[in-house]
């Protein structure tokens, strides 16, 4: 495909679904009995259209590659001047194939776990939505525009979450993941607010090209903004309480958030803005400290999770916090983080559709205490859900070898004190992560049955075990083609530049090193639930950080004293404040003038002879001053 037609035809992408979405939620129950098969059609398409223009993109040389294109003329206000344009470039473009690609297989899927819900239409129509909303947001070429597709995919995520909106804990869940997301949210838009302040104006060409002559504050408070930003979306610490209670939407819902659209969305954020944040050392640090502490956070709570999507999710916030330490490691992280996105993106989606397979077999059981042995029942479900597993344990040859390790090498290569701790952190989570999966793995499909009377597990229709072998796929062979000849780092060069850091010992060392963690943990976790009978109900005699694990380190607990609590007496003062201070002086005033006009009222009676009187009384005043004044 030519650089005339991709941008041409680049609008079609995120419009497709948007298509899909409008059709299906306008046309109400006429659309019924085939509106799943349309949003399937959509993302398909779409998906199609993305391939084209990325062997379109192949055929031309990196510097060409590029292409923009501007629809309309969006926001001409005075000095902000905002073109609606999209952007393509190999950036975008690996976003694109993950969304459309992963989005489909994930839409297919839902045809047969939704396939007995009477708002099955409704529920695509939500899926082509938020499809669009992060097309929408990766194609943009200006912050606006991306701001526009991040606030739909908010809205597409609240919609979701709470599709299930009878059950009171799915509603809550969705109205707290649109809380915590609107906090991350006021930090994108304050640094919009820099940035025209700045630049004045918003576009990428702009800001990008203009920022080496901005003031080192202006550039530290936009990074900062921006990291405030993808913390919300992306579920990083202190904004990641949102991300568990997500868990409370259909399955194929958490799949999406999880594996494709919004929780990549920050990494996105961060990567696109890599001049802002390599013109910022303070910022660029703070965005590795988070993506450490958060791998961690993460790790330690999947550790004590019996529901087995809260577990991925604990997973994902801990996945995603390598991905924010890659992009805080500069040029010599941006395209591992990218890469491990891109895994990320299969073996987490495969993880979630294989949770829902077991779901589905299992009278939507979660708890995992209530599994034990499914793997013979089960064995499609078995092996991709395997895939899954060794694909984030990074075990090699699966995709997540080739993509989490070169972070963990990079970390110790950025040098220094900070070099070590963070390598230190990585390498830290990588056996965490081996230990907690393995446990899900052991819990969910070995051991002894533990069933409840009512559960008969089954393996599920072809509808959902395609779409997980395809994924499998892409679990065991994305990472080594990424990586292949240095693929993926040359196809990113252009957008995020490239640097190597130098270890103080060979890499082979880092690898083996990481290899026997992750084999610890494997070991610590098979002795723990492999070779000893597993309770039904979690045992209530464990240690202080289980109970904490459990509680997701208090996060709630801290945000509602850091957070909430002193919000709403912030907003007790001020509904005070204007009650007894504003109002009160307002109603003052308008009282006084109210009873002053009724006395001056009293004056215009209608009577001439009073008129008179006043005029002589206003004349015999008059000359006595005059009289006076002549006098002095």
């Amino acid at each position: 495909m030519s650089t005339e037609s991709t941008a041409d035809l680049l609008w079609l992408v995120p419009a497709l679904p948007l298509i899909g979405a409008a059709l299906l939620l306008l046309g109400g129950r006429r659309t019924d009995a085939w509106g799943h098969l349309l949003a399937c059609a959509m993302a398909l398409v779409s998906f199609v259209v993305g391939f084209a223009m990325f062997v379109g993109m192949l055929g031309r040389t990196a510097d060409d590659r590029a292409v923009h294109h501007i629809l309309f003329s969006w926001v001409p206000v005075g000095d902000l001047q905002v073109d609606f344009g999209l952007q393509l470039d190999q950036l975008s473009m690996c976003f694109v194939l993950l969304i459309t690609g992963v989005g489909s297989l994930i839409h297919i899927y839902s045809i047969g776990y939704m396939a007995h819900d009477p708002d099955r239409r409704r529920f695509f129509a939500y899926l082509n939505l938020f499809l669009a909303a992060m097309l929408l947001l990766v194609l943009a070429d200006n912050f606006l525009g991306l701001y526009t597709g991040w606030e739909g995919v908010g809205l597409a995520s609240y919609l979701l979450i709470g599709f299930w909106q009878d059950r009171p804990s799915a509603a809550t869940a969705a109205k707290k993941a649109f809380v915590v997301n609107r906090v991350g949210d006021m930090g994108l838009a304050i640094a919009l607010m820099i940035m025209f302040a700045t630049f004045g104006s918003v576009s990428f060409g702009v800001v990008f090209g203009a920022a080496g002559d901005a003031s080192d504050g202006a550039l530290t408070a936009m990074g900062f903004m921006l990291l405030l930003a993808a913390c919300g979306k992306s579920a990083q610490v202190p904004l990641q309480s949102w991300l568990g209670d997500a868990m409370e939407g259909p399955t194929p819902v958490s799949a999406l958030i999880h594996a494709a659209t919004m929780v990549t969305a920050g990494v996105y954020l961060i990567a696109r803005s890599n001049p802002i944040f390599d013109l910022a050392p303070a910022a660029q640090a703070g965005v590795a400290v988070v993506g450490a502490v958060t791998l961690l956070f993460g790790a330690i709570i999947g550790c004590a999770k019996d529901d087995i999507k809260k577990a991925l999710a604990a997973s994902t916030m801990s996945q995603i916090g390598y991905m924010v330490l890659a992009t805080g490691l500069g040029p010599a992280g941006y395209a591992f983080a990218i890469m491990h996105l891109l895994t990320h993106g299969f073996f987490k989606a495969g993880l979630f559709l294989g949770a829902g397979s077991v779901m589905h077999g299992m009278n939507d059981e979660t708890d995992m205490r209530r599994y034990g042995g499914l793997r013979n029942l089960m064995p499609i479900t078995f092996v991709t859900f395997g895939f899954g597993y060794l694909a984030i344990i990074g075990v090699p040859p699966f995709s997540g070898f080739f993509s989490k390790d070169p972070i963990i090498e990079a970390a110790f290569a950025s040098g220094g004190v900070g070099g070590w701790l963070l390598g230190g952190a990585a390498l830290l989570g990588a056996g965490i992560t081996a230990f907690y999966m393995t446990r899900v793995m052991l819990l969910t499909f070995f051991g002894e049955r533990r069933w409840q009377p009512e559960a008969h597990p089954h393996e599920s229709p072809a509808s959902m075990t395609v779409p997980m072998s395809l994924i499998a796929i892409g679990s065991l062979a994305s990472g080594a083609l990424l990586v292949w000849g240095d693929a993926l780092v040359n196809w990113l060069e252009p957008v995020v530049g490239e640097e190597h850091g130098e270890l103080s010992v060979p890499a082979w060392v880092v690898t083996v090193t990481i290899l026997a963690v992750v084999a610890v943990g494997v070991a610590i976790a098979w002795r723990q639930y492999g070779t000893r009978p597993v309770p039904q109900t979690a045992p209530d005699d464990v240690s202080a950080l289980t109970v904490a694990a459990r509680r997701d380190l208090y996060g709630d607990a801290v945000n509602e004293n850091l957070l909430m609590r002193p919000g709403q007496e912030l907003t007790r003062g001020l509904v005070l404040v204007e009650k007894d201070g504003v109002d009160a002086a307002t109603v003052g005033i308008g009282g006084t003038i109210a009873a002053l006009s009724q006395r001056i009222r009293g004056w215009q009676n209608g009577y001439v002879r009073s008129y008179a009187m006043s005029m002589f009384a206003g004349g015999v005043v008059i000359v006595a001053v005059v009289m006076v004044v002549g006098v002095l």
